[in-house]
């Protein structure tokens, strides 16, 4: 195995990167970017960006939408930065949550014309670094690149549209409340994002159609007990069931807050506090409805020899999902519970808006 990083290990890098604050060099066929997001924003990082030219800002459409700015790419709008624009600025221009106090924060000049694949790999590599959709993009073609991550834009994007695949870390039998005889697996995903659980509650054959929940992970509603959602009786409710069956697969998958990440669902939560919807929140961060992947909770399926499930969901999104990945979902098992009056606003609108069969 040579010692020089491989493409998926640079954009695990340049997303680690990303996250730190540092940029990320793009190249193009005929361009040459550094890419910095404005997530976290340092003042010394944006003067130094600055100095080497004049940076856009790159929004998703829903953001560019709220800012009542032009999306001409379709998905994303490219922002000129004012002359006496500071990281505060960008920041405020980011993050929707001061945006009811600070309304007017326009007019903006959007870029049209020319290609802004860059651009576009730029903002996906923020998204899945789970940071706010929003970079900054100054060109560098007179630039040494040896002190960054550099990417080639085409095979990024190849990459980046492509599944995910996994590896089984390790295995251990953990006796549970619900059954004695659980075993948990840890997956790792090749991408070099977090680690996702699977845990078989007793011995579920691969020859039936096995009882099966995917569960994107929740710290508040798992952990905290939150009051605002219904993650935590549904997921208790799924391991009381496979336990009184004998046999379930639970896949608890590191997809918090509908594939945001933590810290932007924490940011979300805070814009229902303002009085949006989920999905109004989402859009207003920059993020799409639903952001999950639900080909991984398919490929740890089959990687466990789990082909034919009783999927215990009310989204009908998975089950399309799971069919289209080659999964055969021989029933849909419901799972409505957890309904409260502090999580009735927020259940109303996954039924409305997103589908799900309440």
């Amino acid at each position: 195995m040579s010692l020089i990083p491989t493409l998926t290990e640079r954009i695990a890098r340049a997303r680690t990167d990303l996250r730190l604050g540092l940029p990320v060099a793009l190249r193009a066929d005929d361009r040459v970017a550094l890419v910095l997001a404005a997530d976290g924003l340092a003042e010394d990082r944006f003067a130094s960006l600055a100095g080497m030219g004049a940076p856009i800002l790159v929004v998703s459409s829903w953001r560019a939408e709220t800012l009542k700015a032009r999306a001409y790419d379709g998905d994303l709008a490219r922002l000129k930065l004012p002359a006496d624009a500071t990281p505060d600025w960008v920041r405020s221009v980011a993050d929707p949550k001061d945006d009811l106090s600070s309304p007017m924060k326009g007019p903006f000049e959007a870029l049209r014309g020319g290609d802004a694949a860059l651009e576009r790999v730029g903002l996906q590599l923020a998204k899945t670094a789970r940071l706010l959709p929003a970079v900054l993009v100054v060109d560098a073609a007179d630039v040494a690149l040896d002190e960054w991550t550099v990417l080639d834009v085409s095979l990024t994007a190849e990459w980046l549209a492509a599944p995910v695949t996994h590896a089984n870390i390790v295995s251990g039998r953990v006796p549970i409340e619900v059954s004695s005889a659980g075993r948990v697996h840890v997956f790792r995903p090749n991408d070099g994002g977090e680690d996702h659980v699977v845990c078989e509650i007793g011995q579920p054959p691969r020859s039936e159609p096995v009882l099966v929940r995917l569960h994107s992970a929740c710290f508040t509603g798992d952990v905290l007990g939150s009051l605002k959602c219904d993650c935590g009786p549904q997921l208790h409710t799924a391991l009381d069931q496979m336990g009184s069956e004998g046999a379930g697969v639970l896949l608890y998958l590191s997809q918090e807050g509908r594939g945001i990440g933590l810290a932007n669902k924490l940011r979300a939560y805070a814009l229902q506090d303002q009085g949006f919807d989920t999905v109004e929140a989402n859009h207003r961060l920059g993020f799409e409805d639903d952001e999950r992947d639900f080909r991984t909770g398919a490929d740890l399926l089959k990687r466990l020899g789990f082909s034919r499930i009783r999927l215990m969901t009310n989204n009908p999104a998975k089950v399309a999902m799971m069919e289209a990945q080659g999964i055969e979902v021989v029933e849909r098992v419901p799972l409505q519970v957890g309904r409260r009056a502090e999580n009735a606003g927020y259940l109303d609108v996954k039924a409305r808006k997103s589908g799900h069969l309440l």
